[in-house]
């Protein structure tokens, strides 16, 4: 009798959280679709002849019948394509969020067919598996603290993974002026040091790049560089002027 082999439950299903439990019954319909190649030496079954010798000599005959199918069967792989796609979303999704846009791409890379990829992308959604808009939270809340970035930066990250622009509007709206100001203040004081010996124009071009760079808008990175050279005592007469 054929053992039937569960799906390991990902990474990315034990922190789906409560109220995602009917994604562990998704996995399970494909219960069974493959059996892995037992390891040589390791008994696959409770008789005997099912040791190493009769594992290579099983592997031998599966390689001279020359059959497709068996080759899949070898390699785990399936012929389904819905089954196809939910492997590959599973696999990408394992330890790293990605948006449904992302995991489109990644089927459609691969020739899933469109029909057996919104299906799968549909209950994954279900199920909380893709959440884009967790997804654009979590990237805000990151990029924020962890590089300094600023609103426009992030609208335009979140854009190119796909989120969609309502979406993106709600989660950098937790991000106000008064909050990118203060940031935009800490990333010139720690930068502020490493120009110190240049001229004052200078240190204004590279001190206000830096922010430009990071999403700032002109107007808050000219104030705010101003402000941090004359607590050092900087003449900034003339340096209302567009840089």
């Amino acid at each position: 009798m054929t053992r039937r082999t569960e799906w390991p439950v990902s990474a990315t299903d034990q922190h789906a959280g409560p109220g995602h439990g009917s994604a562990a019954g998704y996995m399970a319909e494909s219960e069974g679709a493959y059996e892995p190649e037992a390891a040589p030496g390791h008994d696959t079954g409770s008789g005997a002849g099912f040791g190493e010798g009769a594992g290579r000599r099983a592997r031998s005959r599966t390689r001279s019948s020359g059959s497709p199918s068996s080759s899949r069967a070898e390699k785990g792989e399936s012929r389904d394509p819905v089954e196809q796609a939910r492997n590959i979303c599973l696999r990408l999704l394992t330890g790293t969020p990605r948006t449904r846009k992302q995991l489109a791409d990644a089927l459609r890379k691969r020739e899933i067919p469109d029909e057996a990829a919104e299906e799968v992308l549909s209950r994954f959604e279900d199920v909380g598996l893709i959440d884009d808009a967790a997804f654009a939270d979590a990237w805000v809340e990151s990029r924020h603290h962890g590089r300094g970035l600023a609103r426009r930066a992030l609208v335009r990250e979140l854009r190119t993974k796909g989120v969609d622009s309502a979406v993106i509007d709600e989660a950098v709206g937790q991000l106000d002026s008064e909050r990118e100001e203060v940031t935009a203040r800490e990333l010139v004081a720690r930068k502020l040091r490493s120009t110190r010996g240049l001229d004052r124009d200078k240190r204004l071009r590279r001190l206000a790049g830096m922010l430009a760079r990071k999403g700032y808008g002109e107007g808050m990175a000219l104030r705010v560089v101003r402000q941090a050279l004359e607590e050092e005592g900087e003449d900034t007469e003339g340096l209302d002027e567009p840089f």
